[in-house]
């Protein structure tokens, strides 16, 4: 932030499962830090954090939000996100530009599925972390217990730093285990903490807790190992000091108690993010590749390194248009100034840049390390890009988000509004990566891909809000193909007389059927002028038509072969157009004949979850026509399988994978080829596209 040392910022991510009451916890932190004078609510959609109207509605938290305060000299930028899987890429995002964490634990819940998966990433990102257990003052909270389910979840770096007084209705305050304090939370007369002393009944508890956390910290380094072996007395500088590098090296997770709702505890929290969290200079050094060269290339985080951001987050304001979020990684930048896009290779205008605090924003004359600010109406500058200078270009790695797992195609309730919703939907992805469009010029639908039905929902209602449009979802049809098993020859003569000059073209073809994916071809063996050679591009072209159109149910025709091999002509009445109906009617006729099929993409799936699960996976996977190709046992104890299924049967596999899982399965899939369908499946398909077509007639 303006002003402040980059030794003295924080970039704290907050995150969690869903009604961890995360978004509460940043609103007492803003409260506590002076930045805002009265606590709002996430049920009364009053917090500073959770301000889109489809957040409000839901009582949940949607974006990612950016709320900056400053706490004992120390700058903090609080990073709060979504808790609820369908809108987890946001979570990839934060944590992509945060160098620590904060893990909100439902103190009656314990441990859950959104826990586990932000676990996850914080450690495959090297994040340090704390974790809250919050909500102890509701029914059935308890701090132990959970505790002990958190060790039991992510071993035994996990640590409890201070120890609740009193729970459920009588939470009232916390026991500091470092300084070994006491802070009571007092409501009436003069609201806040006051230090206190710790009650004689949790002496011999919080003593164990005090020499069992002493000893966790020792145990990190040598020379403080060796001088509590040898009774020497041991400084609370440095054994904050030895915390702190502990917990950034991630030989301990420290854990506190709270309650964000009622403040209890909040202060403290605040006080171990900006004394134990990392810096960002106490990050490793910055990775990235030299945009032509390709060459690794390391920055030094500090104000004398050449600039290099990242934009890590794009969003629509209805005042200034579009806004972009980047975190400064190395060196600073000036509002009104130009910087280099590599990726677009293209020199970028900075206007002002802003300090965010939920939708507020606070117009600041410069960024630097660390620094996460906003700017608007970028005009070359995507999500996910670098922003640098241009004499020291690099390419930061990109945010990697998690695979789409639902699909709907997009209808317009009113017509015309086609190029109307087509540009609104490309706006919101690019607000939203994990949000995808995508025009199936084989179905002719336009389909959208997200993380769930909730989250589909939020940028229909979105599109509606912003770009004044309304959309109807529905099940993407299946790109289906057809195809022929044998080979069949066909003759066909299109003759008709009108009174004048007539219609004539006669045809005969051999159709035989190709290998899977070796597509159409077209051959011309006509011998002695059986047919003219100026009417074969009509003879092709007329069964090219079929081949779009489809014989049985509509879909296009592939992996066959169409060889006219003799006809005959009349040198008044043959015309192209006799010859094109006369070919297409002989390719349908004899396409019936040279046993048709239809054809459905299978997909290469691959199903990472527990071992407990596998079983009931396999046997799904199984009833939905799929192929198990194997298991691989993966990262944090999970199981892949591998496997084949139909595309027929996966567009609603991700609600089946939650229930199967109980949240903890994840998948991701591709294309894989083109199977024949089986015949009773086939037979309904056929069915169903006759009654479409009779209907479109009518």
């Amino acid at each position: 932030m303006e002003g402040k040392s980059a030794n003295l910022l924080r970039n704290v991510a907050i995150i969690g499962h869903g009604g961890a009451g995360k978004t509460s916890l940043v609103e007492a932190m803003l409260y506590d830090s002076g930045e805002i004078d009265r606590l709002g609510r996430t049920d009364d959609g009053t917090t500073t954090s959770d301000y889109e109207p489809e957040e409000i509605k839901r009582k949940i938290s949607i974006s990612t939000s950016i709320a900056h305060l400053t706490w004992k000299e120390h700058a903090v930028n609080l990073i709060d996100t979504p808790g609820y899987t369908d809108f987890m890429g946001e979570v990839y995002s934060a944590l992509r530009v945060a160098d620590g964490a904060v893990l909100v634990i439902n103190a009656v819940s314990g441990v859950e599925v959104g826990t586990e998966r932000t676990f996850s990433i914080c450690t495959k990102n090297g994040l340090p972390l704390i974790f809250v257990i919050n909500r102890m003052d509701r029914e059935s909270a308890s701090f132990y217990k959970s505790l002990e389910n958190i060790k039991d979840s992510f071993g035994d770096s996990v640590v409890p730093l201070a120890l609740p007084l009193g729970q459920e209705a009588n939470f009232r305050g916390v026991v500091d285990l470092l300084q070994m304090k006491g802070y009571l939370y007092v409501e009436k007369g003069s609201p806040g903490f006051q230090e206190t002393d710790i009650p004689p009944e949790m002496d011999s508890e919080v003593n164990a807790y005090r020499n069992q956390l002493v000893e966790r910290i020792v145990e990190t380094e040598d020379e403080l190992l060796m001088k509590y072996l040898e009774g020497e007395e041991i400084s609370q500088e440095e054994m904050t000091g030895a915390l702190r590098s502990a917990i950034i090296s991630r030989k301990l997770t420290p854990v506190l108690p709270a309650s964000a709702v009622k403040n209890i505890g909040v202060e403290l929290i605040l006080d171990y993010i900006a004394s134990c969290l990392p810096s960002p200079v106490d990050r490793e050094e910055i990775q990235g590749v030299h945009p032509i060269t390709k060459e690794v290339l390391s920055l030094k985080p500090g104000s004398d390194s050449p600039f290099t951001a990242l934009v890590f987050k794009t969003t629509a304001d209805p005042y200034v248009g579009k806004l972009s979020l980047f975190r400064v990684y190395s060196g600073q930048v000036a509002s009104d100034t130009a910087v280099y896009n590599p990726n677009k290779e293209k020199l970028e205008k900075l206007g002002q840049l802003y300090f965010l605090r939920g939708k507020n924003q606070t117009p600041v004359p410069s960024a630097a390390t660390g620094d996460i600010v906003a700017v608007a109406k970028l005009t070359e500058t995507s999500t996910r890009d670098t922003l640098c200078d241009k004499d020291s270009s690099i390419i930061l790695p990109k945010v990697e988000y998690p695979a789409t797992v639902i699909s709907m195609a997009v209808e317009p309730k009113a017509k015309g509004d086609e190029e109307k919703i087509s540009s609104g939907l490309s706006r919101l992805a690019e607000e939203d990566p994990t949000f995808q469009i995508h025009q199936n010029l084989q179905t002719r639908q336009l389909v959208i891909s997200g993380m769930g039905e909730q989250h589909l929902a939020v940028m229909v209602e979105r599109l509606k809000r912003k770009f004044g449009t309304e959309v109807v979802l529905t099940t993407p049809r299946i790109p289906y193909k057809e195809t022929i098993k044998k080979t069949a020859k066909a003759e066909y003569k299109y003759k008709k007389q009108t009174g004048g000059r007539g219609q004539y073209g006669h045809v005969f073809l051999e159709l035989k059927p190709r290998g899977r994916g070796e597509g159409f071809e077209f051959l011309d063996t006509i011998f002695g002028g059986a047919i003219p050679r100026s009417f074969v591009p009509a003879v092709e072209k007329g069964v090219r038509e079929v081949l779009e159109e489809g014989v049985i149910a509509g879909y296009p025709v592939v992996d066959i072969s169409a060889n006219v091999y003799d006809g005959s002509y009349h040198t008044v009445d043959s015309s192209e157009m006799a010859f094109k109906i006369a070919s297409s009617m002989a390719f349908k006729k004899g396409f019936l004949e040279a046993e048709p099929v239809l054809l459905e993409p299978i997909m290469n799936v691959q199903v990472a979850s527990p071992e407990e699960y596998m079983g009931d996976i396999i046997g799904d996977l199984n009833s939905k026509r799929g192929k198990i190709l194997g298991i691989d046992r993966g990262e944090d104890n999970l199981q892949t399988i591998k496997a084949q299924v139909p595309l027929a049967e996966m567009h609603r596999y991700y609600i089946d994978l939650t229930s199967i899982a109980h949240g903890r399965g994840s998948f991701n899939m591709e294309f894989s080829h083109y199977e024949e369908v089986p015949a009773f499946i086939a037979e309904k398909i056929i069915q169903e596209s006759a009654k479409e077509s009779s209907k479109e007639k009518e």
